[in-house]
């Protein structure tokens, strides 16, 4: 009887369980980024028609959901930062609760924070389905092993390594930093510095102690917020800031009165209130007194520095490595603070100096017409998502060849501003900087008719916003004479066209391309052809590189021509999606535009969040590499990996 009453009891309880055990398969993979990030992937598949909850922050504001519990402090896991990839289905329930529901399968993909040691994520996944009036759950345990980082030394296909973006970001912005020591806020005040901390200092190692605390607070009051915001926001924050359309506009707005600001129209500072409460906590003494020391030379010279500062996070973010901004600024702060430690150890050095005068001034002149071609470049990128039109690759090249020419005659003292010194004869120096901006305007001028001017492609608007262009001429005077790559393939069956999106967007050389995946991947299964994604943007100055100094090859045209079906997502369109085509998230947030949904596709589908990114897909929509290809202006590496792709993808067609 015991023994009957304990099978019933099975039978009941645990036979259900079992069922639903059986009919949801799971699946797990991590997935290395960097040393200290990845993604972790959960896909569930039904075969009896169960619909899963969504994945989301807490449970404890809505019961119905997937939850996941990683174990150990060796990783952790953005959970609010969740996505899913499925089709969703979204209802409220009784208690009005909002429920987000997958039929059939579903993945869910969570970012990663990482030890460098890291490699396996152990924990369990409690997930919840439903299949008409039950509800079927159970909490699965799992450990994934976790890959190490794929280096550029281990494959001749793979991204450059970050490590050489860092290292690149570091060089850049300590050069940068070097250069804002030259600037009128802040060269006036290195003599008077360094001589307080010696003469105020019992003794000379005392004296060098204080300087090189005083260097440290600077480099630290540079680096210590934007690694706040990067730990506070996450890793693509900075990123996501510098490629969008009102903060370039935003800049370009700033840059322009900074401009202003350095022609003599007035001065712009931060409000003086501020600086005068740092200076009076640094005459308090000790270390805290110093870093106030620190604290106000950084306000003062705000008005010198902050184009500067902006610029680079401008161009570091813009890099897509997420520690690129916190080391370009702590770049910049190295070579800031790095003459006020040199000059301490080695006093003797600062007789050797220029003394202060009217040079400083031109300095900050010559600024002036820097940032002005700056603001343009801004302007431009605003230009290019909203499709203006306004400042076409030859409207701007004509505004940069005249504010560079102006620029020249500044400096052989043809112009001459209101606080200017008078210029009684032209130094050597100012010579050979009046020859070297001469000669960059005149360089810009074949490019009115279409010269790549190649290493300005990150720069300039595309070739393909300009009105006529002697280059694009010659790819279509060839693509008529050599049939078109698309249209029909061997076996004569003839694919639709591009029909979405081609009013705004443009692919250079003669290149046809969609900027619709759905639309693509029809025309690849009808032509048989590969996939190859390109993940860009209006606002991405390395993926107008590649197109210039690896798409343009000839080796490299013709196989993207002849081997793939092109597809551009632009990753900040801001063109609108109609009604029926916007995603709603898990976390109720909703993608309007293109843009939103090219780059939510590829953060979920790959985990990165930065362009350029080339992937390729097969017929199925499935990855046909691991290797995440991002920038590497390495020719023969693309056509390599081109080659290796195409190849995998034939073997898939036999």
């Amino acid at each position: 009887m015991k023994y009957f009453l304990s099978s019933l009891l099975f039978l009941f309880c645990f036979v259900p369980l079992l069922h639903a055990q059986q009919s949801v398969r799971f699946s797990y993979l991590a997935e290395r980024l960097t040393d200290t990030s990845g993604v972790l992937q959960i896909h569930l598949k039904s075969s009896d028609s169960t619909s899963f909850f969504a994945a989301e922050q807490s449970a404890a504001d809505n019961p119905f959901t997937a939850q996941l519990h990683v174990a150990g402090k060796d990783s952790m896991v953005a959970i609010h930062r969740v996505t899913a990839i499925g089709k969703p289905m979204v209802e409220k329930d009784n208690g009005e609760h909002t429920l987000t529901l997958y039929p059939d399968s579903v993945t869910f993909v969570y970012p990663l924070h990482l030890n460098k040691d890291s490699s396996t994520i152990k924990g369990t996944f409690v997930w919840l389905g439903r299949k008409g009036d039950d509800y079927p759950s159970n909490e699965e345990k799992f450990v994934v092993h976790l890959p190490a980082v794929v280096s550029a030394a281990n494959t001749s296909e793979n991204v450059p390594v970050a490590d050489q973006t860092v290292w690149s970001v570091f060089l850049l912005t300590f050069g940068a930093g070097l250069l804002a020591i030259i600037t009128p806020c802040v060269f006036p005040l290195i003599p008077v510095t360094v001589s307080f901390f010696l003469k105020r200092s019992k003794t000379r190692t005392e004296g060098i102690r204080n300087a090189v605390w005083y260097s440290i607070s600077i480099i630290a009051i540079y680096t210590i917020p934007t690694l706040l915001l990067t730990l506070i926001f996450g890793d693509t924050v900075l990123y996501t800031i510098s490629t969008s359309a009102i903060t370039n506009l935003l800049f370009f707005v700033i840059f322009i009165v900074f401009s202003i600001s350095f022609f003599g129209a007035f001065e712009l500072n931060l409000p003086s209130s501020w600086a005068n409460k740092a200076d009076q906590k640094a005459g308090k003494g000790g270390l805290s007194g110093i870093f106030f020391m620190a604290l106000t030379l950084v306000i003062v010279s705000f008005s010198c520095t902050g184009p500067i500062v902006g610029t680079l996070l401008g161009q570091t973010s813009a890099k897509g490595v997420s520690i690129a901004p916190v080391i370009g600024m702590l770049g910049f702060g190295v070579g800031l603070a790095l003459p006020f430690s040199l000059f301490a150890f080695f006093p003797s050095m600062l007789s050797a100096l220029p003394k202060s005068g009217g040079w400083l001034n031109s300095v900050k002149v010559t600024f002036g017409f820097i940032e002005l071609a700056l603001a343009l470049k801004f302007l431009s990128n605003v230009d290019l998502i909203y499709h203006w039109h306004l400042l076409n690759r030859d409207v701007f090249l004509v505004l940069w060849i005249v504010v560079f020419a102006l620029m020249g005659m500044y400096l052989l003292g043809k112009l001459k501003f209101s606080h200017d010194s008078d210029l009684p004869y032209i130094t050597v120096p100012r010579l050979f900087f009046a020859i070297i901006t001469f000669s960059f305007a005149l360089y810009l001028v074949p490019g009115l008719w279409g010269a790549p001017l190649q290493p300005l492609s990150g720069f300039i608007p595309p070739a393909t916003t300009q009105d006529f262009n002697l280059d694009n001429l010659n790819y279509k005077i060839d693509d008529l004479k050599n049939g078109h790559f698309s249209a029909v393939p061997s076996n004569g069956t003839q694919a639709l066209p591009p029909q979405k999106y081609i009013d705004k967007l443009e692919v250079p050389f003669g290149l046809t391309a969609y900027f619709d995946l759905e639309e693509g991947m029809a025309a690849a299964k009808i032509l048989r052809k590969p996939i190859m994604l390109d993940f860009t943007g209006h606002s991405c100055p390395n993926c107008r590189k590649m197109e210039e100094q690896v798409w343009k090859n000839p080796d490299v045209l013709s196989r993207i021509k002849n081997n793939f079906v092109l597809v551009s997502l632009y990753v900040d369109e801001s063109t609108e999606l109609p009604a029926a085509e916007q995603i709603i998230l898990p976390n109720a947030d909703k993608l309007t535009t293109v843009g939103e949904k090219n780059l939510n596709y590829e953060v979920t589908k790959f985990g990165l969040n930065a362009q350029p990114l080339y992937m390729f897909l097969d017929l199925n929509g499935q990855p046909l590499s691991d290797v995440k290809y991002g920038y590497n202006p390495d020719v023969n590496k693309f056509i390599q990996h081109l080659d290796a792709v195409k190849q995998k993808f034939d073997t898939t067609l036999k």
